[in-house]
């Protein structure tokens, strides 16, 4: 799999179990769906897509285009601090994490 190439992850019930999130991957996706929705005026527009990505699971955050700037911050910090918090939150799976916030 290159780099420009990406599988996504089902996150649906009734899927085979080799395809679904584990309970680590559901975790920080509801823990970065809860942030985003919370920090944004149209939260019925933020979607959380998993994608993996060679080694690493990247979770990318859609939001209506006026929230963009409320994701991102300003100079980046809130995208960073978000960052950091997944971090935190996927330390205990032993798996490479990151978020990518899609226009």
């Amino acid at each position: 799999m290159n780099a420009s190439q990406e599988e996504k992850l089902p996150q649906g019930d009734g899927l085979p179990e080799d395809e679904e999130l584990n309970i680590g991957q559901e975790r920080v996706l509801e823990l970065i769906s809860f942030v985003v929705i919370n920090l944004v005026e149209y939260p019925e527009d933020v979607t959380v897509d998993v994608v993996r990505r060679h080694d690493r699971v990247v979770f990318q955050v859609r939001v209506h285009q006026e929230d963009l700037g409320k994701v991102i911050g300003k100079g980046g910090q809130t995208a960073r601090a978000l960052r950091t918090l997944l971090t935190a939150a996927s330390a205990q799976t032993d798996q490479r994490v990151g978020l990518e916030i899609v226009e």
